[in-house]
């Protein structure tokens, strides 16, 4: 057992808060209460004085690079990384090598997954080999423990294949995932077309590569019904695009990036391919939008797209460094600074949009705080002051080292059990 006191708890889906005990016995939380007394000998006690209490986060983006990419991010240590970030579920991407196109692959990331002390979930691809030309066999996908489907990093080009896709998730009432980046528009991705790409003399990534995909997929999931996630958005018009669709269907999601809600093309300029992305880092008012989005709830999710890369990698030149950032030691600290802080969020909804609504769009008991719910907590010291510098994820990648942060999960619970913090 375990008994958490003196913390302030806030569940962000039912809106309790106040000075709250929790009892845990096992996986579940057993009793929530103000000044909970000892229950018997053997339990464990944390003192939360001056903590937050929260749902552990839920990230439903990463990319651990397991199998094919073990060099840069493995299952291990990806989640060791998001329990430090203070995440208990994560969802990992399915662009790896091979593919998770079949069952036997996705049976052998999740086994991985069950030694690492939180849970660690996997999409299954949309198609085969990634290809963007036949479907995979979703249904057996499913069966065989995918929580949902995408083919992230890969955009989806053939408009039969995505309505396919989203006709056949619908049967089975299962999430799907898209990386909304038309290749035909672009020349040097990872880098805005504008003041960047000018900057270094490149192309880049017009904002209408993303635009232009986001409009079709959202126009076939009000056809067919299908649950859908317009990934880490990146531009003010497909902001707008979710706003408008979502007035209209009920199964409209969007996730927003901790890079993307704080950051612009400058960085780029200033931290080379550090900052280079896809979609890339676009203006300000595009910044902006974002975080309007993430304030009205256009935009329901904070994911990290948490993507591991070599220094190697990394130290090549901008237009052949690969694209992405690691996130998931600085998602909760970059929300508390940049959203809360700001004044555009209150902590009650960066906690829902960092945990109880990716977790709905998966169907995930995950997400809240609830006598016989599950026993995943975080425990924040929202005024801590830090600056990150080393990392336990195998890669650096991010242009947010050496930044004066605010915010840290001080000890992560999952299913009852300590997994970061002093006693992990």
């Amino acid at each position: 057992m375990l008994l958490i006191q003196n913390g302030y708890l806030l569940d962000p889906k039912s809106g309790r808060e106040g000075n709250y005990d929790v009892l845990t016995d096992g996986e579940k939380i057993v009793k929530i209460g103000e000044k909970l007394s000892f229950p018997r000998a053997g339990c464990e006690i944390i003192d939360a004085e001056g903590l937050l209490v929260a749902p552990g986060l839920v990230d439903v983006h990463v990319h651990f690079r397991d199998p094919g990419f073990t060099g840069k991010e493995d299952i291990m240590t990806g989640a060791r990384a998001a329990a430090k970030g203070g995440f208990t579920t994560v969802v990992m991407m399915a662009n790896t090598n091979p593919a998770v196109d079949t069952p036997k692959v996705l049976q052998q990331m999740l086994e991985k997954g069950r030694r690492t002390g939180i849970h660690v979930l996997a999409c299954g691809n949309v198609t085969r080999g990634m290809k963007g030309h036949e479907l995979a066999p979703m249904k057996e996908l499913a069966g065989a423990g995918a929580v949902g489907f995408t083919d992230d990093g890969v955009p989806l080009l053939e408009e039969r294949i995505v309505q396919s896709a989203m006709e056949e998730a619908v049967k089975l009432d299962m999430p799907l995932s898209f990386h909304e980046e038309d290749p035909a528009l672009i020349e040097n991705n990872g880098i805005n077309r504008g003041r960047a790409s000018a900057h270094f003399g490149i192309g880049g990534s017009p904002r209408e590569a993303e635009i232009s995909l986001i409009e079709r997929d959202l126009k076939l999931a009000l056809l067919t019904g299908a649950s859908v996630n317009i990934q880490h958005i990146s531009t003010r018009e497909g902001v707008e695009l979710v706003r408008k669709a979502k007035k209209q269907g009920s199964n409209i999601h969007a996730e927003a990036t901790p890079h993307h809600f704080t950051l612009t093309e400058e960085a780029v300029i200033r931290y080379g391919a550090m900052a280079k992305m896809n979609p890339p880092l676009r203006e300000e008012e595009d910044r902006q939008e974002i975080i309007r989005g993430l304030a009205d709830g256009t935009i329901d999710i904070i994911a990290t797209d948490h993507a591991p890369h070599t220094a190697e990698e990394k130290e090549k030149p901008l237009t052949e460094a690969p694209s992405g950032i690691i996130g998931l030691e600085t998602s909760l600290a970059l929300g508390i600074t940049e959203l809360v802080d700001g004044g555009y969020l209150t902590l009650k909804q960066l906690l829902h949009r960092m945990s109880t609504a990716p977790a709905a769009m998966y169907h995930l008991d995950a997400g809240y705080l609830k006598e016989g719910g599950p026993a995943d907590l975080v425990l924040i010291d929202t005024a801590a002051e830090w600056i990150p510098r080393e990392y336990v994820s195998k890669a650096s990648n991010t242009p947010f080292t050496g930044w004066k942060l605010k915010g840290r999960a001080v000890k992560t619970i999952c299913g009852g059990r300590v997994v970061w913090g002093e006693e992990a």
